[in-house]
C-alpha cells in the first residue's frame, strides 16, 4: 500500500485546489464542480500554500528537483521553434 505521509497529503490536495482554482464551473460525470469567484480565490490561495509547504519543507531530493529541471529544459530546446511560430502568429 501506498505512504500517506503529510508531504504527499499536501502534494496532493494542493493539485486538486489548483485543479478546481483553474477549471471553475465543471461536471465530472456525476460530481458538480461550482466554486464561484470566491471559491475559485480561495482554492487558489490552499493549492499554492498546500504547493509551497511541501516544497518549502525540505521533502524532495536535489535529484528529483534536478531531473525535472533536466527535462524541462530539454522540452523547451526540443520545442523552441515551435514555441516561436505561436507566440509570432
Amino acid at each position: 500500500m501506498a505512504n500517506l505521509t503529510l508531504s504527499n497529503i499536501f502534494l496532493t490536495l494542493g493539485i486538486i485546489f489548483l485543479v478546481i482554482s483553474v477549471l471553475g464551473q465543471s461536471k465530472l460525470g456525476f460530481i458538480e464542480i461550482n466554486p464561484g469567484c470566491f471559491g475559485r480565490v480561495l482554492a487558489l490561495f490552499l493549492g499554492v500554500a498546500s504547493l509551497a509547504f511541501v516544497l518549502l519543507g525540505g521533502n524532495f531530493s536535489v535529484e528529483t528537483v534536478d531531473l525535472i529541471r533536466n527535462y524541462l529544459a530539454k522540452a523547451i530546446q526540443q520545442n523552441l521553434p515551435q514555441l516561436n511560430e505561436i507566440l509570432n502568429s
